[in-house]
């Protein structure tokens, strides 16, 4: 397997491999290497087929394509981390933010909280959308942290 299966440019493939092991390494996922990524969609596709057959309703998608489902879980990882799960809750890795640290992220970004016609949403109205946003920055560093060793570790050999 490798980044045309996944229809990703090479620079791309290097990030979602580095999701993938963030995954891993946040206990989301047993298994970060390709093989492991392909059964994981096998077996979604197979539930599926399975709820067809028995005429149990299925929502969503039905068949996972090889790049449709790299998306579906990097998709998914980042959600929970960026809306804490359990598991991610548990390994405390996830921060928690002050009331001053959303405030100025807030101020910083107004332009993000306009309507279409040109008023803005109070922060109050914003501020979980803002934690999740600053938790999604957070998700982006440690994948560029991964990044980062995987760049260190091919410099030295």
């Amino acid at each position: 397997m490798d980044e045309r299966t996944y229809c990703l440019t090479p620079e791309q493939w290097r990030h979602a491999k580095a999701c993938l092991t963030l995954a891993k390494r946040l206990g989301l996922i047993e298994d970060d290497t390709p093989a492991a990524l392909e059964k994981r969609r096998a077996a979604k596709n197979a539930a599926a087929a399975r709820c067809k057959a028995d005429g149990t309703m299925v929502y969503g998608v039905r068949h996972y394509s090889a790049p449709a489902y790299l998306q579906f879980e990097l998709t998914r990882f980042k959600l929970d981390f960026a809306e804490p799960c359990g598991k991610i809750r548990a390994l405390g890795v996830c921060p928690d933010f002050t009331e001053a640290q959303t405030r100025a992220w807030y101020d910083a970004n107004r332009d993000l909280f306009t309507r279409y016609f040109g008023d803005s949403f109070s922060y109050e109205e914003s501020r979980q959308i803002i934690e999740k946003r600053m938790r999604e920055e957070v998700y982006d560093n440690l994948v560029q942290d991964i990044l980062c060793e995987s760049a260190d570790r091919q410099g030295r050999e």
